[in-house]
């Protein structure tokens, strides 16, 4: 990953981890106030059913004529105290007794709450009830627990999550790069080979050494340029260019493009062969045109030197065979792809195959493959579909 990629991740993450926690921020500050509004209710349930268990005890056993026993409660967390009219303490199990403020119904200490009830009855000396409890400050700081914790949590899953998004986001965006990078490099490469022996046959020429083969040479170079020109400008801006339509003859085409590419292959002394039927199509000429030449160039680019490349016509199939390397079946899968090439030895982009198979699928032409490995390659595109005035069968055959 490099320093661009890191810092489009980073400020990703940012924004989108950032976002994501000051929302779920938000979400659990309100979960807060009303839990915490809950605890406080609940707490406040608690202690005044204390007070009341209390009173009604000690209403009970003065009523009984009887003097009031303090008991524990059943809950062990609230403790309570008994004092006269005096504020004397009569009976005490607080935790924090010397505490108490007797001129407040309620209140908190910083570690317990406390509920103050007075009785009124003028015959019985106990006058105050102080209940105390650390239930609500307790359920209070494991709620704050609680949501810091899911918070932090939160934050983690969302940093996760995004750092997983954030990663296949930019796998495109990867492979588009190492694509570019490689395309790049193999075009430079490429373009080398054509350039020199055409730089090489210049400075030949002028010393007068062999002009005939030498101006064979330049030809050749300068049109490997252009094929490679051509091939990166369709490759890249076809998607805005309009088809023109037109009738032609296919065998016309063909011819020419093998007339163009005799001319290349002469420099690994290779032999087109052409074997061509009329056939009519109705289609652009434009892109007709690449079909044939990258299938010419491919074959020509994978051929052993001294073979020769076989391209025919015969009904609506269109063939083109070399005898050279071939390609193998887990190959021949993916040949179609761009940028995907059969051997790094003989160079290329790998555009040339994929402009065939774009233009094919527009124009719904079968594309088909043959080959084995050291054996060679056939090629094969049936324009049955686009024959003007006929009609096709299934099998490809015209009726």
């Amino acid at each position: 990953m490099n320093k661009n990629e890191r810092k489009a991740l980073f400020s990703f993450l940012s924004i989108y981890v950032g976002s994501t926690v000051l929302l779920m921020s938000v979400l659990l500050y309100i979960y807060y106030n009303d839990e915490l509004k809950s605890v406080a209710d609940s707490c406040s349930m608690e202690m005044n059913n204390a007070t009341m268990q209390i009173k009604a005890d000690i209403l009970n056993s003065y009523m009984k004529h009887k003097e009031y026993v303090p008991k524990k409660l059943e809950n062990a967390d609230i403790k309570y105290a008994l004092y006269d009219k005096n504020q004397k303490v009569i009976y005490s199990d607080l935790l924090e007794s010397q505490s108490v403020d007797f001129t407040k119904n309620m209140y908190e200490s910083s570690s317990f709450e406390f509920y103050i009830t007075k009785l009124e009855e003028e015959t019985i000396p106990i006058k105050y009830i102080a209940v105390e409890t650390c239930i609500g400050i307790d359920n209070r700081n494991n709620l704050k627990i609680y949501v810091v914790v899911k918070l932090i949590l939160s934050a983690i899953f969302i940093g996760f999550i995004g750092f997983l998004l954030s990663k296949i986001l930019l796998k495109p965006v990867r492979e588009k790069i190492d694509h570019m990078d490689k395309f790049i490099k193999d075009s430079a490469h490429e373009l080398n080979t054509p350039i020199t022996v055409l730089m090489t046959s210049t400075s030949m020429l002028k010393k007068g050494k062999n002009p005939e083969k030498m101006m064979r040479y330049i030809l050749s170079s300068t049109k490997q340029i252009s094929q490679i020109y051509n091939d990166i400008h369709f490759s890249a801006f076809n998607e805005i260019n309009d088809d023109v339509y037109e009738e032609f003859n296919l065998k016309d085409l063909v011819k020419d493009s093998v007339e163009y590419f005799n001319d290349i292959s002469i420099t690994k002394q290779i032999v087109i062969n052409d074997d061509l039927d009329d056939c009519y199509i109705l289609m652009d000429r434009t892109k007709t045109q690449k079909v044939v030449n990258n299938l010419i160039s491919n074959a020509i680019k994978y051929s052993d030197n001294n073979s020769i490349v076989n391209v025919s016509i015969k009904d609506t199939i269109l063939s083109v065979e070399d005898f050279g390397i071939g390609i193998s079946k887990k190959e021949q899968k993916e040949i179609f792809k761009r940028y995907k090439r059969g051997t790094n030895i003989e160079g290329g982009f790998g555009i040339g195959l994929d402009i065939v198979k774009r233009i094919s699928e527009e124009y719904d032409l079968k594309l088909d493959l043959k080959s084995e490995i050291g054996v060679g390659s056939t090629f094969y595109i049936d324009f049955c579909t686009i024959i003007n005035g006929s009609i096709c069968n299934l099998t490809g055959e015209k009726k």
